[in-house]
Order: structure tokens, then sequence, then C-alpha cells
């Protein structure tokens, strides 16, 4: 990694003073190391090179944009996920309350929202139509998948006045936001374009966590109590848990993790089979339902995909392959397995996929919605642009988009997270 790579892009620079008052202002130039090993960091210093480093997040003493000429809008795109209302309302108020913006557009349905050809009028954002919406799940804007002609959403954006763009969504939102700020760049557009991070996979790279992971995490423990009992009330009961994590397995690790009744903890990023093998799912069950006579099994959605004779590839509109269905194809297998050995067995299998990330953000996870939203606008009124706000090393950071974008974040099977669920689960 370079230092390079970490730079963020600005309009020009900020000359008017900030309308906030009685503020911690950041300066600037303060940053996070992104490599927080020292012994990695003195190599830097050793080789005279500028250290990587993201840069701090913060309301700035002197900002870019007017407030009172500006115009902001606010969209959610791809999949729905906890704390969307949350981030929605902080970005409403904080534009509004704390900057004296006088217009804020909620833009229906993702980027398709700026196309007009879908005749989509946007939604007026204000103090009271975001007064309650942090306590309902989903959002209230709509979202949708899939790419738009990027200079029609520009062409959009120039004729509704706006010039700051807050695109809340995972990486293939992300990927939208880079390109309509690249966009407007050639135009030498004054339009400052943040991306907010959302996805429950926690798979977005160059940040520790993203809003709306750590609701899923805690909706998923609740069900895999009721799971463990289900699983002891049977002889022989097999509770089988599948969860959301297309090529990233954090929710089902950190589930585990959470509730402790978990026996085997499969995730993409680590290969198993299923009869025989090395590392071999069925007789290790089979061995476990003989002593214990129960099992609890989290699955997530992207394991075990090499067991499927269909190789066929199917994308959504956003181009993400669709993981077909590891926990039917393990609740028959099971089921076989153990009926061709003379075992008995009862599998209660529970999909969580939806249920999960239609909820209201709770906890600390609400709270991380709202610091992040505020830190979008003060990134946005400084005239910051083709970035995400992120969070590393306890601190709320700004991350180009590029980077982001570049790979998804996995599990390290040598992290203390992946180290600790094995101390705890027979597989």
């Amino acid at each position: 990694m370079t230092a390079e790579e970490f730079k963020i892009t600005t309009l020009g620079k900020a000359a008017l003073a900030s309308p906030l008052k009685e503020c911690a202002f950041v300066q600037e130039g303060r940053t996070v190391v992104y490599d927080t090993d020292a012994s990695v960091v003195k190599g830097y210093i050793d080789r005279n090179e500028e250290i990587p480093a993201f840069e701090l997040a913060g309301p700035r003493e002197k900002i870019f944009h007017d407030p009172a000429w500006s115009r902001a809008a606010i969209l959610t795109a791809g999949g729905l996920c906890p704390g969307l209302n949350e981030v929605v309302k902080f970005l409403t108020l904080t534009l509004i309350q704390r900057y004296g913006v006088p217009v804020v557009y909620g833009i229906r349905y993702g980027y398709r929202g700026l196309n007009p050809r879908y005749g989509l009028s946007p939604l007026m954002l204000d103090e009271n139509v975001v007064d309650n919406i942090h306590e309902e799940g989903g959002t209230i804007l709509g979202s949708s998948r899939g790419e738009e002609d990027v200079d029609t959403c520009v062409d959009t954006l120039v004729r509704m006045n706006v010039n700051m763009l807050f695109c809340i969504g995972g990486d293939g939102t992300a990927r939208g936001a880079h390109a309509v700020a690249e966009a407007a760049a050639r135009r030498k557009l004054p339009l400052s374009v943040i991306a907010i991070p959302k996805t429950i996979d926690n798979d977005i790279g160059f940040i520790d966590t993203s809003f709306g992971f750590a609701t899923a995490v805690l909706n998923a423990g609740r069900a895999v109590t009721g799971v463990h009992n289900e699983a002891k009330g049977a002889f022989n009961g097999v509770g089988l848990v599948k969860v959301m994590g297309r090529d990233s397995g954090f929710i089902a690790a950190s589930a585990t993790m959470a509730n402790p009744f978990v026996n085997y903890c499969l995730v993409p990023e680590v290969d198993f089979d299923l009869e025989s093998g090395d590392h071999a799912l069925l007789p290790h069950l089979l061995e476990r339902l003989n002593k214990r006579h129960h099992a609890v099994i989290i699955v997530a959605e992207g394991a075990g995909q090499k067991f499927f004779d269909d190789k066929t590839e199917l994308r959504d509109a956003s181009g993400n392959i669709l993981k077909k269905d590891i926990g039917l194809l393990l609740k028959d297998r099971i089921t076989g397995y153990c009926k061709a050995h003379g075992a008995e067995v009862s599998v209660k299998y529970f999909d969580l996929g939806y249920t999960i990330r239609s909820v209201p953000a709770e906890g600390t996870d609400a709270i991380f919605c709202g610091i992040l939203a505020q830190n979008a606008v003060h990134a946005a009124m400084s005239g910051r642009t083709d970035m995400m706000v992120g969070h590393w090393a306890g601190k709320f950071t700004h991350v180009p988009i590029a980077l982001t974008v570049r790979a998804r974040k996995k599990i390290q099977l040598d992290s203390p997270l992946w180290t600790s669920v094995k101390s705890i689960t027979v597989f």
C-alpha cells in the first residue's frame, strides 16, 4: 500500500466559515494510520516513505459549500439492511438543523430515481418526515439494484441543482457513487459525492465494520437460541441455520461467538467436504449425534457451493452471483446420510436470510448509524468527494471509494475471530 492511495479528492479550497457552534473541529491533516503494527510503521519510517493513513473524519472549521445555496440528495441502493432509516434521518437532521441546508431530496429506489424514464419524483425530506422513521425497518426511500446511465443521473442532479449526493449502500452502490463523482469531475461540476457503507455481510474493504452488521448478529443470535432448544428437544435433533454471507462469513462466525450453542460454523472462506475427505462434515456430525444426540449448525449462504452439480452462474441486477441454497442441500444430505447409516435424525431448517436484514438498528448499531451520517455531512460540506465514510482503529475516517471497492473483505483464518470460533466449535 502507498500513502497516495489514501488521498481524498476535494472540489477546491474550503474558504467559508462553518456555521457550527461550540464544535470540536478536526484540524486538516489529521490521520489514522492504516497498519497499526508498530514494526510495519517503523519500516515506512526507516525507508523514508510516507505512512499510509486515512484522513480523520469530523467537522471542519472551513467549509466549501455555502449552506444557504445548497441542495442535498440522499439515496439507498442494494439490499435492505438494519439502520437505513437511521442514516437517512441523521443525514437529514444534520443538513437542515446544523448546517441550515434548505432543501434535502430523498431519491426513490436508488439510482433508478435519478433516471427520469421511471417517473419517480423525489421525496422532500425534513424534520417531520424523518421524525420516527428510525423505528421502522427497511428504507422509506425504497431501494433497487442495477446500473443506470451515469450521465443521465448527473443530468438529473444538475437540473435539481444538487451539489451534495449521499449514497447509502454496499460495494455496488459505492461503485455507482464513484462513477457519478468521476462524471461530475469531467464536467467540472462542484458536486460532493459521499458513500456510506451498508452491508450486513460486513465485507467492504478498508472499513472495520459497517452499519447494520451488529444488529444482524444480534437477531441471528436470538434465533440460534431457539434453534438450540429445537435440536435438544428431539432425539438426534439437528438445528440448521442459514444466514447471509455471499463471500464472507462474518455473520455466521460472529453469531457463533455471541451464542456458543453452535457446534458447526460453515463459512465461504473455509473449504469442507461432506461424506469423505480430511474435513468431512457428515461422518463427524453422525459421531456427535451418537454421543450427544443433538447438534446446531450455522452456515453462510456462500459456503459449500462446490457441492451443486449445476454450475450455471446466475447474477442479480447488481452483478452479484446468486448462491444456490446450501441450507436445503445440507438438510437433504444430512437426512440421507443418517438414514443410510441406520441412524434416526430430525433436521429443523431455519433460513434467516431476509428476516434479519429488514429490522431497525438496535443499541450501539443505531448510534453508529448516527455518527456515520453526521460525518458524511461534515465531509460533503467541506468539499470532499468520491469518498466513503469509514471506521478504523476506533476512529471515523475518510476512505477513497476506489480503495474500498478493490476487493471484498473476508475472514482471515489466523484472526482472533476465527481462532475463537474454532476454539468453541467441534468441526
